[in-house]
């Protein structure tokens, strides 16, 4: 185990273990720890009562953060013909067909997410052993699979993260970076954790939501109360 720095051990002494905070005290502490010397990202995670083995119970989608996620994301769409304008005009950052294809088989990663319109996945598809792992592979329930790339790309711009559900039953999703206002990461976790609740499937019994916390990159995980915002 590594051993821990004089801040980081100060840090932890200012967080009880035990304790489940409010969203707002949680967060003011995340924010008074992340002493570190760049912009740290903050981040959310929900232990669920879901058996992801289950095919009714894998949670995946994607939502706008209300104040986004103070990073900006460099987006890739396969498109051609109007489809291909209309990413670019929308500000994609690469807009391509088989020439990035190639790329990406030749190992090019630049970028963070990718769109692709339904008629490109039948090529797209070939990327999957290569993509899949990354956890970059255009995905229908994500909204990355869409001839409507204008609003795909707009919302990507916009703060739009993904959360899924992983092996564990963990949904690890930023919600921010540390220099944001109290306010804006208090709203952006609090639309994320609805929306989480919101996708409980009907198969899901018992507690729903058994943990939940935040922390900052460099910082300790801050336990928050989830009884006041999971029914």
């Amino acid at each position: 185990m590594a051993k821990k720095s004089k801040k980081q051990q100060a840090a932890l002494e200012t967080v009880e273990r035990t304790k489940l905070y409010d969203v707002e005290e949680a967060l003011k502490l995340v924010k008074e720890n992340a002493t570190a010397n760049f912009d740290e990202t903050v981040e959310a995670a929900f232990r669920l009562g879901v058996d992801p083995k289950k095919a009714d119970q894998q949670i995946r989608s994607a939502m706008v953060l209300p104040h986004g996620t103070g990073k900006t994301q460099t987006v890739l769409v396969f498109a051609k013909g109007d489809k291909a304008k209309e990413a670019e005009a929308a500000g994609a950052d690469y807009v391509g067909e088989q020439d990035l294809i190639n790329k990406i088989n030749q190992g090019w990663f630049d970028f963070d997410v990718i769109v692709a319109t339904p008629d490109m996945m039948a090529e797209v598809g070939k990327l999957g052993r290569v993509l899949g792992p990354k956890g970059l592979m255009p995905n229908p329930k994500t909204g990355t699979v869409t001839f409507d790339v204008e609003k795909a790309v707009n919302e990507i711009k916009a703060g739009k993260v993904e959360y899924r559900v992983d092996r564990q039953s963990n949904v690890h999703v930023p919600i921010g970076k540390a220099s944001f206002d109290l306010e804006k990461l208090i709203e952006n976790f609090n639309a994320l954790a609805n929306t989480i609740v919101k996708a409980k499937p009907q198969s899901s019994k018992g507690i729903y939501m058994k943990n939940v916390s935040v922390t900052s990159t460099m910082g300790p995980g801050v336990k928050i109360d989830s009884t006041k915002f999971a029914k």
